[in-house]
């Protein structure tokens, strides 16, 4: 179920909602809920100290648009619960503004919303203002794996 991974430690990022590289649910859209969707995490290298998550769709006409981010999850974590966010973990903005998760809305096509999950080897120091390119620079030099889930939505 992943595409890509750093480092040799094998880490997976999966979701019981989805397959990779297949549509996701409705209800986890605009034209649903809008709530995120369940997503289970395994083999984070053992030196990992924290998680961060991107969640963002290339294909946006905009530009490449960001519909989650989070970082400061416990390395612990094996699953993020549908509409939760796991303790002690940071959002910053989505590239609509809000420290949320915002679910898939293209305008016309089918577009490709990519769950990155990264591996760290620090917890980091962000305020919750944080954008995912912020966020990015930050992980710079510091991701010990990623894994990547690829979702497809239709509007």
């Amino acid at each position: 179920m992943q595409n890509n991974t750093v480092g040799a430690s094998g880490m997976i990022i999966s979701s019981p909602a989805f397959k990779d590289s297949q549509p996701i649910p409705e209800q986890y859209s605009c034209k649903g809920q809008n709530t995120s969707p369940p997503l289970s995490f395994s083999s984070p290298p053992a030196s990992a100290k924290s998680l961060a998550l991107i969640v963002h769709d290339p294909d946006a006409p905009s530009g490449d648009y960001a519909h989650w981010v989070m970082w400061n999850i416990a390395p612990s974590t094996t699953e993020i619960a549908a509409n939760s966010v796991p303790t002690g973990a940071m959002q910053g903005p989505n590239t609509g503004g809000r420290n949320t998760y915002m679910g898939p809305c293209p305008p016309s096509g089918t577009h490709h919303y990519i769950f990155e999950l990264y591996a760290l080897d620090g917890v980091l120091d962000l305020p919750p203002q944080t954008s995912r390119d912020q966020l990015l620079a930050a992980i710079n030099g510091h991701t010990l794996a990623k894994a990547t889930l690829t979702g497809l939505f239709s509007h």
